[in-house]
């Protein structure tokens, strides 16, 4: 199964990034930089709580109704004239049901790597939200997942299960930012100084998919 960051250099990927980028009026390398270090977050928040048979059974539900993947179907369309705001509703309540409190901490990470205000990275990840679940059900379509144990394999599988432990460290100190300050420096500094080892966040994130 593809990385979803091998998704996102896929002529699919680079769709959404220039619909993405387009639709907010973000820089493209920037709407790129934010994607590129948000899906795995995003999906390792996902995989935390289909971790839970509670959780798994509210992600298969939304996998199975609204988010089957059929978004997808016409990208064009829905980002001609600019993004509909009930799409970014939509991804405003995914990205809290994902990540809940922590979701303002990981919007600024996001953003000071980035170079970009968290207002903007917000911005990004609403538009990007219900595409990242729509590629979800898809897969989980295609799968024929039905169980706790598929939906968290389908996630480990999108994820690239044998990353390093400093990438997975990575993941989960994005996700334990609490947006006070602290951890997000400490999670800034430490991908600040990964970069002249590994080239950054891309490097850090790369190796999660066997780059």
């Amino acid at each position: 199964m593809a990385g979803i960051l091998d998704l996102l250099n896929s002529d699919l990927g680079k769709t959404i990034v220039s619909g993405v980028s387009g639709s907010t009026g973000t820089d493209q390398d920037k709407t790129s930089s934010v994607l590129t270090m948000a899906l795995p977050v995003l999906m390792k928040a996902m995989e935390r709580n289909a971790a839970t048979e509670q959780g798994a059974q509210g992600l298969m539900g939304a996998l199975s109704n609204k988010h089957d993947g059929s978004i997808l179907d016409n990208l064009g369309g829905l980002f001609s004239g600019g993004v509909d705001e009930d799409v970014k509703t939509d991804g405003d309540k995914i990205l809290g049901h994902i990540l809940g409190q922590k979701k303002q901490g990981v919007e600024q990470v996001i953003g000071q790597k980035a170079g970009l205000d968290a207002g903007s990275v917000a911005n990004i990840l609403k538009v990007a939200a219900p595409i990242l679940m729509g590629i979800l059900g898809k897969q989980a379509k295609q799968n024929n997942v039905s169980s706790q144990n598929d939906i968290t394999g389908l996630l480990g599988g999108l994820l690239g299960g044998s990353s390093a432990q400093n990438e997975q460290s990575f993941l989960e100190k994005i996700l334990d930012a609490d947006g006070d300050g602290s951890v997000v420096d400490d999670v800034a500094g430490m991908l600040l100084g990964g970069s002249k080892k590994k080239g950054g966040v891309g490097g850090l994130l790369g190796g999660l998919f066997g780059k």
